[in-house]
């Protein structure tokens, strides 16, 4: 029986060589791209349920990670303004400080409502945050009467509880975007390690493809293999924080799509790096959009305004000449004493923001303008001479160059403001008034020394601007001043 199997083994081993040499060529060919063709397969299938299940974490990770993530540092970032609106309101008294500190309050809400609407979400305390936001808003409403005597035993009890308040609420968010970094950094991780996984399956089936057919094997290893090799390279330059760089896949497959998907990830993280608030970080003045809203509002209830521009002349060679750090110090110092002087000749309707640089914004009223820009004018020009070393003090100038680059010398910084009102004539809009407003300063900083200038045309806003039709104080001989 043993003989008989043995024979009958070897003559299926004979039929099968005996068929083998009978193909031709092409049948050949065609019987070694049908292995190859099998393992081209095997290879496809492996492959692409690995690019899958990588597209698939890292969709997770652009709708629901980064989305948190997002959100939680846009919560800080809406409570932290809170803060600083609610104490702006709590010196200044003023309606617009406790509007911005409302606005903030819905921002923060909305950010919550966005956070509970995302999917895959797990443990999330969405109901305490809530809870912890409205405790936290009471306790700086019911505060408000008692922190304007910053010394009594009340003030303090409440402003203890709401840092207490605004602490523990911050904790709760850090604590959920610390576990959705966590989740973000495993996911992309697992991302890895399935890319370098699929590259290593792939390349040996790769490699047994090239004893087949060496041509399909390149192709194989050049689309497959050499995408994956990418696409794990876009992951480490991506998880080290390289977020502009981008994986070069030409593919319209789902190798490009994932590829698409690190660029969009790679941009929303970079967006998450260079967030920061609207206030000034110098000054922590409120910034462009504050003073846009605070114009735009008063433009449209047809208030009477008086919108002043700040700005310091000579302050860039000064910069130049003593450094980034003391041209800092003369921007907060100047910011104080605006401060100081709405404080001691404004009302709590007046305005203060900072645009950037030396550019600083008062809006208030026509009746009460003319107080407030001398002042601001006799404090600067007080100031300013002690920011000067005593030798350059004592000429009374510095020697520094233009932008083009001559050398000349600049006296002692003095400032310049520009003041544009709807008394005499409608202001249609913040454009409008911002434009007026940088015409006026540029006049304003041709003449020498401290002074206010003031727009007095009326029917033709496209009139040049000259001593005629502007309003100029102090008053300097030989000049018209209206």
């Amino acid at each position: 029986m043993k003989h008989e199997g043995t024979v009958d083994n070897g003559s299926v081993i004979g039929r099968g060589k005996v068929f083998f040499l009978r193909l031709n060529i092409a049948k050949k060919m065609l019987l070694g791209y049908l292995s190859l063709s099998i393992l081209t397969v095997l290879i496809s299938v492996f492959a692409l349920s690995s690019l899958e299940r990588i597209n698939s974490i890292n969709n997770s990770v652009i709708k629901t990670d980064v989305p948190l993530i997002e959100a939680t540092d846009k919560m800080i970032d809406n409570l932290l303004a809170q803060e600083l609106y609610g104490r702006r309101y709590v010196l200044l008294k003023s309606p617009d400080m406790l509007e911005l500190f409302w606005r903030r309050s819905e921002e923060f809400n909305h950010q919550v409502e966005q956070v509970s609407s995302l999917k895959g979400i797990e443990n999330v305390p969405v109901s305490r945050m809530v809870s912890l936001h409205k405790e936290y808003n009471s306790l700086f409403i019911k505060g408000v009467d008692y922190m304007r005597t910053p010394s009594s035993l009340s003030a303090k009890k409440y402003d203890a509880q709401i840092i207490k308040k605004q602490e523990e609420l911050i904790k709760v968010i850090k604590d959920v975007s610390a576990r959705a970094r966590s989740d973000q950094k495993k996911k992309t991780l697992m991302t890895a390690g399935i890319g370098t996984m699929a590259f290593r399956v792939s390349a040996v089936l790769s490699a047994l493809g090239i004893l087949i057919g060496l041509s399909a094997a390149i192709l194989i290893t050049k689309n497959i293999s050499g995408s994956i090799r990418k696409l794990k390279y876009a992951t480490k330059q991506i998880s080290e924080g390289a977020f502009d760089y981008t994986p070069d896949i030409a593919n319209q497959d789902e190798l490009g799509e994932l590829s698409d998907s690190f660029g969009m990830m790679a941009q929303r993280l970079k967006r998450l790096e260079e967030m920061n608030l609207d206030a000034s970080p110098l000054t922590r003045l409120p910034g462009g959009v504050a003073i846009e809203n605070v114009v735009k509002k008063r433009l449209e209830s047809n208030a009477l305004i008086a919108f002043c521009l700040v700005d310091l002349d000579n302050f860039k060679v000064f910069n130049d000449r003593y450094g980034y750090a003391r041209g800092s110090e003369v921007i907060k110092a100047t910011a104080r004493i605006i401060e100081d002087t709405i404080e001691g000749h404004g009302t709590s309707d007046d305005f203060i923001g900072h645009i950037g640089g030396d550019d600083f914004i008062v809006v208030s009223s026509p009746g009460r303008y003319k107080k407030i820009c001398n002042a601001i004018i006799n404090a600067f020009d007080k100031m300013i001479p002690d920011f000067y070393d005593s030798e350059d003090r004592k000429k009374g100038y510095i020697e520094g160059k233009t932008r083009q680059g001559q050398e000349m010398t600049f006296p002692i910084m003095t400032v310049s403001i520009a003041v544009v009102t709807n008394q005499h004539r409608k202001l249609i809009n913040t454009i409008q008034v911002g434009e007026l407003a940088a015409e006026l300063k540029d006049y304003a900083k041709s003449i020498p020394g401290s002074l206010y200038v003031v727009d007095k045309r009326r029917k033709d806003p496209q009139q040049e601007i000259s001593d005629e039709n502007v309003i100029r104080f102090p008053k300097k001989s030989g000049g018209a001043s209206g």
